[in-house]
């Protein structure tokens, strides 16, 4: 769900539109989606995609050496590689990533 593809609804090709998978509809809760707009929007200011940036989130902690990363065409692939763009969150900006998440 960490990218932009549900902010304005649920895409009749994604994995949440699908009768099975580990992503269900009623799982993108209104509650989710807005937390999901305002991470979209700090991703933004870093000049970033929300996936790039929930990727670049979790390459900031140097006990992390690989990612698995799920993508269904190649064009994600390359998006999201751009994550390598931007690794560096200021202090400010994981106050406010841990903020909304809770």
């Amino acid at each position: 769900m960490l990218t932009d593809r549900y902010l304005k609804g649920i895409p009749a090709d994604s994995r949440a539109a699908k009768p099975t998978g580990f992503l269900q509809e009623d799982q993108v809760t209104p509650d989710k989606v807005g937390k999901i707009r305002r991470l979209n929007e700090m991703a933004i200011k870093r000049d970033q995609t929300l996936a790039q940036m929930a990727l670049a989130w979790i390459l900031k902690d140097k006990r992390i050496t690989s990612v698995l990363i799920g993508v269904s065409k190649p064009a994600q692939l390359t998006d999201s590689l751009q994550c390598f763009n931007n690794t560096w969150f200021s202090p400010e900006e994981l106050n406010m990533i841990e903020d909304i998440l809770q």
